[in-house]
């Protein structure tokens, strides 16, 4: 509803009273219009900038881990020794990876082969948050390979540690023995159980370990134990993990450690290097920069 003094062409009672813009001046407010505008323009100019070094910098730490990559796979699998960094100052906890994980190896509802866990610290007005992904080990002597009684899982020459779905059983003495709760356990669950149609892409066929596998009742990997591999069908094709590529802090490393020049020799000796549960004596592949 109008008032009647805005009806008659006068001021409503909102803008009765003059407020600091009323009193400046049409040239005032101009020049005071044109000073923003500039500014603007000026850290527009500047962001790219900025954005595109930052940007060429991690390019160029991901085009240097794929020529270590392509260096490896010339040599033979048993001179490879594959090992992944995560530095957690550069983790933002956007879960990118897990997301990327998920969709490479078609993962039931729950199943994260790479898991970010949070923690929080500190107080107020300084509160902490700490992101830790959590990747299988790939260990040099790992639990989960000494448990399983069906000797389902294996460790390639290249220090992979995977399960062999055709020979397990679903014992899962793998998913109690691993230190780090990697294992995981496939109960054969869809992502659109209850719903009125299970949609196609819970029938697709996933090439995980380089096999073609589609998930049905009593197939594998259904009723198997599941876990990280590094996502080696890519490794072999001549890919970087998943994980690795879609990272947006741009935190994960990966690399040959038996290569003198690669980028994950030089993060191992870097000083920051930390191992999960290394008194458990599994010695893992997978580690941190603190």
């Amino acid at each position: 509803m109008t008032t009647k003094k805005e009806d008659e062409g006068g001021a409503s009672p909102a803008s009765a009273s003059p407020g600091p813009a009323a009193e400046m001046s049409r040239g005032d407010i101009l020049k005071s219009m044109s000073a923003g505008v500039l500014a603007l323009a000026g850290l527009a100019a500047l962001a790219p900038g900025r954005a595109f070094a930052a940007d060429a910098g991690a390019q160029g730490l991901v085009d240097r881990m794929r020529q270590d990559l392509a260096r490896a796979l010339k040599k033979p699998a048993g001179s490879r020794r594959w090992a992944m960094a995560i530095d957690l100052k550069k983790c933002i906890g956007c879960r990118a990876c897990t997301v990327a994980c998920v969709s490479e190896n078609k993962t039931p509802p729950g199943m994260h082969y790479r898991p970010v866990y949070e923690e929080a610290g500190g107080s107020y007005p300084a509160p902490k948050r700490k992101y830790t992904p959590r990747p299988c080990m790939h260990c040099e002597k790992p639990a989960c390979l000494e448990a399983c009684p069906e000797k389902a899982i294996k460790r390639r020459d290249d220090g992979i540690v995977y399960v062999d779905y055709d020979l397990c059983k679903g014992a899962q003495a793998c998913v109690s023995a691993c230190p780090y709760d990697v294992p995981l356990y496939d109960e054969g669950k869809l992502h659109t159980d209850n719903t009125p149609a299970v949609q196609p892409y819970e029938k697709a066929a996933t090439f995980e370990m380089g096999v073609k596998r589609s998930r049905s009742a009593g197939a594998a990997p259904v009723n198997r134990a599941r876990k990280c591999t590094y996502c080696f069908h890519r490794l072999d094709a001549g890919m970087l993990p998943a994980c690795t590529t879609t990272c947006v802090g741009h935190a994960t490393f990966f690399g040959d450690l038996n290569d003198s020049e690669s980028l994950i020799v030089e993060l191992s000796k870097s000083g920051r290097v930390q191992r999960l549960k290394e008194s458990a004596g599994t010695k893992p592949t997978t580690f941190y920069l603190v």
